[in-house]
């Protein structure tokens, strides 16, 4: 008789649990639970702030249009923002690299706080932070992950990580909702930053267990070199895989941008039809276009949370990453074609919630799992340029695309659809190269550790 794997005879209650919603050997349950927290923590701290962005620009005249215009601004900011932090984590082993960049971000809030209290203007300078915020302590995060775990490993437990983001946003937006009414405005800053100081300590905590496991299975204190001395965008430019991620990620964030625009205007034009049909006062047009997006982002926000928790990592244990990649590639591809023939309010939100939900939950995760099989190096230098400039670039030519179309070629809502659809087409192609890549390297990485 064959023996029976210990990690299927032998899980320890936790293991068991967490099992239900990803494949989790014996023993994996604490760390898989403290980076959980921990993302968790981070996002809430994301949602936390994110109404104080909306107050502080959108209180200044002109604010919306400054709003678009820093947009812009943030890319222009990164391209000098993530070589500077590829010059940091050249000199700085992990740790520190994450706990001198995490407290710089912290840091910053009780001075935007008591600068928003004397009455300064910090609107533009605060949204231009978060922006960045955003996107390089999330990348950073997720940067660690795949360095602590294998690619095998990574692909079996990033759903549950995942999820701890996904319920830390939804989280972040419920608290904030109750403690901005009471509290106000300025002072959700420090909320933020007290809940971001408890996810470093616990990062520490983390990283300490990490150190003391790598220390008992090899006899020695482990000691951590700096990074590496490599430049972020030649990593990016001189590698085929990274460039592949770099235009999958272009091309994800170009079509989302101009999807939301595409929803906006019709929005916005169903609510014009309602007032001039006599069924909505013109008085009443904001809370109509108001009380529909809080009740998109609401479904959104919960359809993506159920995919993430239940379908995720059974999706990418079923067909492999290198499927699950196409997936949301797939899912636009029929949403921008049948909202490009049948342009209702009705059908294009449908489409949107479902192209959204997916983006959030399987292919959020999946483009972390993308990095399982890179260098250390290219983890926490390269994830800096694809997760951060070119997300943001990928907006930019959203942007662009939406100028040229209304102000130049006269377009409507249809035709940007069908624009989308053929960004689509592309975005596929890059899909499937990028899966195919991912699966030789994670074979080849899977022969060496035999060997």
């Amino acid at each position: 008789m064959s023996a029976v794997p210990v990690s299927a005879t032998s899980k320890l209650p936790l293991d068991r649990f967490l099992s239900l919603f990803a494949d989790v050997h014996r023993g994996e349950s604490g760390r898989l639970l403290l980076l959980t927290f921990n993302i968790f923590l981070i996002l809430t701290a994301y949602y936390v702030m994110k109404p104080v962005r909306e107050a502080l620009i959108l209180a200044q005249p002109g604010g919306a249009e400054i709003k678009s215009y820093s947009m812009a601004l943030q890319a222009v900011l990164l391209a000098g923002i993530v070589p500077a932090y590829g010059a940091l984590a050249s000199r700085l082993a992990r740790r520190r690299l994450i706990n001198i960049v995490s407290t710089f971000f912290i840091a910053c809030l009780p001075a935007f706080y008591l600068a928003a209290e004397a009455g300064w203007h910090v609107g533009v300078p605060f949204f231009l932070w978060i922006g960045i915020f955003s996107l390089m302590v999330i990348a950073q995060f997720w940067a660690y992950a795949n360095d602590v775990y294998t690619p095998d490993a990574g692909k079996r437990l990033f759903a549950v990580i995942a999820f701890g983001a996904s319920s830390g946003a939804v989280f972040g937006a419920y608290i904030s909702g109750h403690l901005i009414g009471v509290l106000g405005v300025n002072p959700m800053l420090l909320v933020a930053a007290t809940i971001l100081a408890a996810s470093v300590a616990l990062f520490n905590v983390i990283d300490a267990r990490e150190q003391a496991v790598a220390a008992a299975r090899t006899h020695s204190a482990a000691v951590e070199e700096p990074i590496g001395d490599g430049n972020p965008f030649a990593l990016v430019m001189r590698n085929r895989y990274l460039l592949l991620i770099a235009a999958l990620v272009l091309l994800l964030n170009w079509v989302n941008a101009t999807g939301e625009y595409v929803l906006s205007s019709i929005v916005q034009r169903a609510a014009e039809e309602r007032v001039l049909g006599g069924t909505l006062e013109r008085s009443k047009e904001g809370a109509f276009i108001g009380a529909f997006y809080a009740d998109y982002f609401q479904v959104v926000n919960i359809v993506g949370m159920l995919l993430q928790l239940f379908l995720v990592s059974r999706i990418v244990k079923l067909v492999g990453v290198q499927v699950a990649v196409c997936v949301l590639p797939v899912v636009a591809l029929g949403s921008y074609a049948v909202a490009a023939l049948l342009p209702s309010l009705a059908v294009v939100r449908w489409v949107k919630t479902a192209e959204n939900s997916v983006d959030y939950s399987l292919q959020n995760t999946v483009k972390q799992m993308l990095f399982l099989p890179t260098t250390r190096e290219e983890k926490y230098k390269a994830k800096q340029v694809t997760d951060s400039l070119v997300v943001r670039a990928g907006d930019v030519l959203s942007s662009a695309t939406v100028f040229i179309g209304t102000s130049l070629l006269a377009l409507g809502t249809t035709q940007f659809a069908w624009i989308n659809v053929a960004l689509v087409a592309l975005w596929l192609v890059v899909a499937v190269m990028v899966g195919r890549e991912f699966r030789r390297r994670t074979d080849a990485a899977r022969m060496r550790e035999a060997a």
